[in-house]
């Protein structure tokens, strides 16, 4: 591969990046001149108060420690670990002395947006930014070079830099990036930079220790729910249990005199906020103040009334829409020797997340203040200004590590407008709002309910010759990003489905439809983490299975034959079923079962290997994953990520339902809506195998061949075909 040269201006760095959580691309220009020091944010924020910045992303202070900005979010993930070793890489610094820091989306709005896009979600971390977090690596060490340079008189070509350390090659002298940082930032930039050859990588693909680890451990890292601001209040809210219900009155009189209490305020015309100084003394208060709910048109909907609206929509013509289509699949199904016909059902689910929404917001005539975890800092600025009835210029968000986001952190910030909103009555006191669990589980924006039913038709010799598949559900985008339709379809709907792209199926049929009946509840859907990939997965690895049964062919000889056409999905099956032994006899009483998926623009697959005893007793043994991402940044890491998807995917495969009562979430807590145990979780063994030329998410697609794989399995072992989620309650005694 040859080494990538890029061009750089004297005076800016151009960087052009289509980011998915943007949804557009971004014209980006980078001052390299000394900016001197930026602000510090207090309590709360990271950025150094006393700094020598070489340009937007390398900080370099005198003992030679390296600060390194990233503006995407860390929510356990690793992207903040493997962002800076992109930077370190370029920059050829002593990785031992790298740390990181937020800057704030003020400051990237006030610097010409260098830092790009502050979205985190959608697998776009560090494939979103790859590029232009490397070329601030590599020209800042072509500033450091030369900055040394200059002052021994000397060419730049003389020099080279390893570790942190300048070395001029014919003399043998030396300095440090510390000792020269002040002065390279007074450099121009290079008009040229050249970026490493994979080959030649010394940081990005190995598994460095991350850099979040050690103050995670020790209780020093502060997360949301952990700030604590000088004359902080505390606040609980509580909306209207049913979606699109409004706030009728409330007694605030009836709480006023309760310890702690400071106000019992309305948030717009849906819900109403306690401010306490604790924030037991809030919740108290709030459970103790008499409410009364307007709960309007939507009062009477139910997963019942849901699921025959779904119902509808997989036998009617009316609002579909196709995303992939070739042959023609009613005569093809008509000439059939045989066709096969299966409905599956993907419920609602919510996030989850360990720490539920907060933010800490302090407003006055002038200015506005606010601390949350975010994985949108942008979205979290915008969403305050409109909140504070501020300019963005007199607002700012300062980004906390979040406890957990899986999508909801990302398009929503509801929680950042109720703080707002609640600080905005009790000017210049910041004032810390954190949701109940139950008022995250009934107040959600939910991965979105489908139904599919799926149509296929083998040849006499039990080829598949037609693929028929009819999802009926909700949209996202018609929800969330209506814009992104495309002549009112929801692209994103199709995905792991498509006939190309990030997103392309993984099976080549010689006739094929594949169509979403649109049908949107008023229940609100969300970015939940892979989004669509998760039942569309589901829908497709389970029914090919049945397909291969059917045929009266092994589920991995089948598949197969059906990816002659796509090499790398079909590298990741064959990985795992060699490491899994597939063909091979297992343990007694133990089967298996296949999935694979291209999504995210990675190629990953699972073998699953279950038992399921005479009373029905499920036990997931072990699932050996495969992953083709590209490019590998830290291996360890992404091991790590596709274990905690695992736990992530199977829950939901196990436990994770919410269902519609009187237009009101029923599940409230984790009593009723739980994760899955540690004693339930299986050995996970992870095959990362890049094979280079393109880069891969790693934390959205990896959850999605998990509950399929298991599904698989479970039927190999009793029998029996699970088409509806999730799978508690369900008799899997063996037939």
């Amino acid at each position: 591969m040859k080494q990538e040269r890029i061009n750089v201006s004297r005076r800016e760095f151009l960087i052009c990046s289509a980011t998915l959580g943007a949804g557009f691309s971004l014209g980006l220009y980078l001052p390299f001149t000394s900016r001197g020091v930026l602000a510090d944010v207090g309590a709360a924020g990271t950025m150094s108060s006393e700094i020598s910045e070489v340009n937007a992303w390398v900080v370099i202070e005198p003992d030679n420690t390296v600060i390194v900005r990233i503006a995407r979010s860390e929510m356990g993930q690793g992207t903040l670990t493997g962002l800076a070793q992109m930077v370190a890489e370029e920059l050829e610094c002593d990785w031992s002395k790298v740390k990181t820091e937020y800057p704030t989306p003020g400051q990237n709005l006030a610097r010409d947006r260098v830092w790009g896009s502050f979205t985190t979600g959608g697998s776009q971390g560090i494939r979103g930014s790859h590029q232009y977090v490397r070329k601030g690596g590599a020209v800042a060490r072509q500033m450091l070079i030369e900055a040394a340079a200059n002052q021994w008189d000397v060419p730049m070509a003389e020099c080279r830099a390893a570790n942190s350390v300048i070395t001029h090659v014919p003399s043998g002298r030396s300095t440090t990036y510390g000792e020269v940082a002040a002065a390279a930032a007074e450099v121009f930039p290079p008009e040229h930079v050249e970026l490493k050859d994979p080959s030649n990588w010394k940081i990005i693909g190995k598994p460095v220790k991350r850099l979040d680890t050690e103050d995670k451990l020790n209780g020093k890292q502060v997360f949301g729910a952990d700030l604590q601001l000088p004359g902080m209040l505390n606040a609980a809210i509580k909306a209207c249990p049913v979606f699109g219900g409004t706030l009728k009155s409330f007694d605030a009189a009836k709480v006023r005199n309760m310890p702690g209490v400071r106000a019992a305020v309305a948030v717009e015309d849906y819900a109403v906020a306690v401010v306490a100084e604790t924030w037991w003394q809030a919740k108290t208060a709030l459970d103790a103040l008499p409410i009364a709910w307007d709960k309007g048109p939507n009062a009477n909907v139910s997963s019942a009334s849901i699921d025959k609206m779904l119902d509808e929509g997989l036998t009617s013509e009316d609002k579909v829409f196709v995303g992939n289509q070739n042959g023609d699949i009613s005569q093809a199904l008509n000439r059939a020797a045989r066709t096969v016909e299966a409905t599956y059902r993907y419920p609602y689910q919510n996030h989850a997340t360990m720490e539920p929404m907060n933010a800490t917001a302090r407003w006055t005539e002038d200015r506005c203040e606010v601390w949350c975890p975010t994985q949108n800092g942008e979205a979290a600025l915008e969403a305050a200004s409109q909140a504070a009835g501020l300019p963005i210029g007199k607002c700012d968000v300062y980004k906390i590590h979040l406890g957990g986001g899986f999508g909801r952190r990302g398009a929503f910030h509801d929680f950042v407008k109720q703080a707002v909103a609640v600080a905005k009555q009790i000017p210049g006191t910041p004032v810390k709002l954190l949701w109940t669990r139950e008022e995250d589980m009934t107040h959600g924006h939910y991965h979105p309910i489908t139904k599919c039913k799926l149509t296929g038709g083998l040849d006499d010799k039990g080829n598949l010759t037609a693929l028929h598949v009819r999802i009926s559900g909700q949209s996202i985008l018609a929800s969330v990003r209506p814009q992104w339709l495309k002549n009112g379809a929801d692209m994103l709907t199709f995905q792991g489905l498509l006939p190309e792209g990030d997103h392309a199926i993984s099976y080549t049929v010689p006739n094929l439809l594949v169509e979403h009946a649109m049908r949107n509840p008023p229940v609100p859907p969300g970015f939940w983490r892979g989004v669509n990939i998760n039942q569309n997965t589901i829908y497709m690895e389970c029914f090919v299975d049945e397909v291969a049964h059917a045929a009266g062919r092994d589920p991995l000889a089948f598949r197969r034959k059906l990816m002659a056409n796509h090499p790398k999905s079909l590298a990741v099956l064959n990985a795992v079923a060699e490491k899994a032994g597939w063909g091979k006899p297992a343990s007694n009483g133990v089967y298996r079962g296949l999935a694979v998926v291209k999504t995210f623009a990675s190629h990953v697959a699972a073998c699953a290997e279950v038992s399921v005893d005479a009373e029905g007793k499920l036990t997931i043994h072990r699932i050996v994953a495969a992953t083709d991402p590209g490019y590998a940044v830290n291996p360890q890491q992404i091991e790590a990520q596709v274990e905690g998807s695992f736990v992530y995917g199977l829950s939901a495969l196990l436990y994770g339902e919410c269902t519609i009562n009187d237009g009101a979430v029923e599940q409230q807590n984790f009593n009723s809506y739980p994760s899955m145990l540690i004693r339930e979780m299986p050995k996970v063994e992870v095959i990362v195998m890049p094979s280079g030329g393109f880069w891969g998410g790693i934390g959205e697609p990896t959850i999605a061949v998990a509950a399929p794989a298991v599904l698989n399995a479970i039927f190999a072992a009793t029998g029996k075909r699970i088409r509806k989620l999730p799978i508690k309650g369900i008799d899997l005694r063996p037939v």
